[in-house]
């Protein structure tokens, strides 16, 4: 084997039979994966998936061989990039604000030397870390280096609303890795059911369905911290919004030697350390590694769930539950529905269309159809009145 494993081996006796037991130590990571050398690493490395053991593959090799050999994959030089198509305006916020943070280093350098020393270009070619943030349309050079963003009717891919449809939004968001967050954001924020609360003292409150701090910080994650390997460029970030809980997932598992328990405990290797400072610089990214904690107070706070972190076969997978499973967190989703059917009946009565009922109701579409209507049409409670078009714009709802 490579590296050599050397078991710990136990000899006892029990019930007049000898037994012996190996122990085998966990290999250091800077020394993972190990394989049989006669058939080699590529065909001879495995890893444990669940109940059976599976041939790693050529990504997952890498992963290991990219820390032990320090690859910086956001130093790849972009050869077909040109400094000409990069935005000047955003290079220049980023001069500035170099200069105005670096002093000591800024008054010996030009401007071409401080795209060098941090990293934006290396002999005068652009580096993948110079064309995701200051290109004026990175995809240009990395067609997959976007984001999709979906919203599913249902709690598992693949279930259909009541027209049928399998997504409730579907959006490819391109751009620079800012304008990629913004829109991002934006995505969920449309999205999202919004809750009303009343206070006590009769006050309106409303909040969206997931906090925007914790959804900027973990998409934020998903972009300064994913693969951008040759391995994996051709593989999008994705955001999926389930009726109760959203996924945002990410090529590339965790970096270096931190483990899921300790995400947020401990400071972890950075995998793309070029592109975290040149964020830092344009005030994208605190790069303080407080991302997990931020992400874990803001759900705290509205009482929603604890964020669940997982890594999947070289996917990084954040996902949000919104309460909706977890009956001791009910009242906090669905203070805006309570009595909702008796009074949407009510309101039903004349047939009504679908902008009629949102604004009613004040509740998104999806969430509106979804939550609501959907229910009241498989019981008999509600009537198209065009049952045989389904997705027709001229569609109204009316009670029974």
């Amino acid at each position: 084997m490579e590296p050599p494993v050397r078991p710990l081996f136990t000899v006892c006796e029990v019930n007049s039979k000898t037994i012996v037991s190996a122990e085998i130590p966990s290999a250091d990571l800077a020394a993972r994966p190990v394989f049989y050398k006669g058939v080699g690493k590529i065909k001879a490395s495995y890893i444990r998936a669940g109940e059976a053991d599976e041939l790693m593959s050529e990504y997952e090799i890498y992963s290991y061989e990219a820390f032990r050999k320090r690859v910086r994959d956001d130093l790849r030089l972009v050869e077909n990039a040109r400094l000409s198509l990069l935005d000047q305006n955003l290079l220049d916020q980023y001069l500035l604000s170099f200069k105005k943070e670096r002093k000591n280093l800024s008054e010996h350098v030009t401007d071409k030397e401080i795209m060098e020393l941090m990293g934006i270009t290396i002999g005068g070619i652009p580096t993948l870390a110079g064309v995701v943030v200051f290109s004026k349309y990175p995809q240009a050079y990395f067609p997959q280096l976007y984001i999709t963003a979906v919203v599913v009717p249902g709690t598992e891919m693949g279930d259909t609303g009541s027209g049928g449809e399998r997504f409730i939004a579907n959006e490819r968001i391109t751009g620079t890795i800012p304008e990629m967050l913004n829109d991002a954001i934006g995505f969920v924020r449309r999205n999202g059911r919004t809750r009303t609360i009343i206070s006590e003292d009769g006050k309106r409150n409303d909040q969206d369905e997931y906090p925007m701090i914790a959804v900027r910080e973990a998409v934020l994650n998903a972009l300064i911290h994913r693969d951008y390997s040759v391995h994996t460029e051709n593989v999008p970030i994705r955001i999926i919004m389930y009726s109760d809980r959203m996924e945002i997932i990410n090529s590339g598992g965790l970096y270096g030697r931190i483990s899921i328990d300790s995400l947020g405990k401990v400071r972890p290797d950075t995998r793309n350390p070029t592109l975290a400072n040149v964020l830092e610089l344009l005030n994208t990214t605190e790069n303080r590694y407080s991302g997990i904690p931020t992400i874990r107070k803001e759900m705290k706070a509205v009482g929603l769930p604890d964020p669940v972190f997982a890594v999947k076969r070289g996917e990084f997978i954040v996902e949000f539950k919104n309460g909706i499973a977890y009956p001791g967190k009910q009242q906090l989703v669905s203070e805006k529905t309570d009595n909702s059917e008796d009074r949407l009946l009510e309101f039903c009565r004349t047939p009504r269309s679908r902008k009629e009922l949102i604004n009613f109701t004040g509740l998104s579409r999806f969430y509106m159809m979804s939550s609501l209507i959907k229910p009241l049409l498989e019981s008999g409670k509600l009537k198209m009145t065009l049952p045989d078009k389904p997705k027709s714009k001229n569609q109204k709802y009316g009670a029974s």
